[in-house]
């Protein structure tokens, strides 16, 4: 008897990326476009605020009938930095709220296959064990800088969780630390840690001024290049099958102080100058160790960009799109 051997047909893919022009975005759209990333069938659609306000239902509804997906990388938030979150932490909580909402459950009525949401370490328990890991999310309240963003990303988990048992959508999360690279936001008062040093550095470098750290440098971070983020990303997409989410993170030991990350960005741009630690600046978390265990059992072979290289790319980047960047 002949036994033939059918060729397994591979559903097309239509994604929509919301948040498609932020810092992951960007990247994501690099490694489909320019690395090759895309597969044969699969249509890659990246759309920001300007195609729809994701805070209301009707536009909501309305983009994706228009895009009609068959999956979703759902970006879009409204984010900021340490001291943007510690001002606003009740929009932070009501507008990231109506965008998730309004996001899964578009997805859940349009028949979307799935939906990839991206959360953040700072959703996990200020007081806790370390390294973290994707069962402790909910075992505490988290830092109180964030608490309002921290539980809105958090509650992503708990709507995946709740359409999964009550309607089988497979809708997950991934959990990256600190996200950084080309086309992340400079601004250095409502910006992340990383991309103001970056501007700071600069200016202080073409100025001839010292370079001013807020606080006092001693926090520690992991930090993720945002093209490999992308990578990981789309690997979530067509691969990861879990309704928990997944931390996509370089390892324990590649943690680093704020002070050996502004070492990093000193060294990246040349900058000669003084640098000055102002210690009557926050520090916020101490820590938020995460472990990437999960993740490496499923890709125990993928290679993270090394720190100082990815830096230095930024850097680079920055330097070269100084005019357009956002700052």
């Amino acid at each position: 008897m002949i036994v033939l051997q059918m060729e397994k047909r591979v559903e097309p893919m239509r994604v929509l990326v919301t948040g498609g022009t932020g810092l992951v975005g960007r990247a994501i759209e690099h490694v489909v476009r320019e690395e090759g990333g895309a597969r044969e069938g699969e249509e890659w659609i990246f759309v920001s605020s300007k195609d729809a306000n994701l805070m209301d239902a009707k536009e909501t509804r309305g983009l994706f009938e228009k895009r009609r997906p068959s999956h979703v990388i759902h970006l879009a938030a409204m984010v900021g930095g340490l001291f943007r979150n510690m001002r606003e932490n009740l929009d932070f909580w009501r507008n990231n709220i109506h965008i998730n909402d309004n996001i899964l459950q578009t997805a859940h009525e349009m028949g979307v296959a799935k939906v990839v949401s991206c959360l953040s370490t700072c959703i996990f328990p200020d007081k806790t064990t370390y390294p973290i890991d994707e069962t402790m999310i909910h075992n505490g309240p988290p830092h109180n800088s964030n608490f309002g963003y921290s539980y809105a990303k958090r509650m992503i988990d708990v709507q995946n969780r709740a359409y999964f048992q009550q309607y089988g959508r497979r809708f997950t999360a991934v959990i990256p630390t600190n996200v950084f690279g080309p086309h992340d936001n400079f601004n250095v008062a409502d910006g992340h840690v990383l991309p103001g040093l970056i501007h700071k550095a600069y200016v202080a470098h073409k100025e001839g001024t010292p370079l001013q750290v807020w606080g006092s440098g001693t926090p520690r971070r992991q930090f993720i290049y945002s093209l490999d983020l992308a990578r990981l990303f789309i690997w979530v997409l067509r691969e990861y099958d879990e309704i928990d989410p997944i931390i996509l993170s370089v390892g324990e030991e590649d943690e680093v102080s704020i002070k050996e990350a502004a070492e990093c960005v000193v060294d990246a741009l040349g900058f000669k100058g003084q640098v000055v630690f102002d210690t009557t600046k926050a520090d916020g978390q101490f820590k938020k160790t995460a472990s990437n265990a999960k993740l490496r059992r499923y890709l125990p072979d993928f290679k993270f960009t090394p720190f100082p290289q990815a830096v230095k790319e930024t850097c680079d980047w920055f330097v070269a799109n100084y005019k357009t960047a956002r700052k």
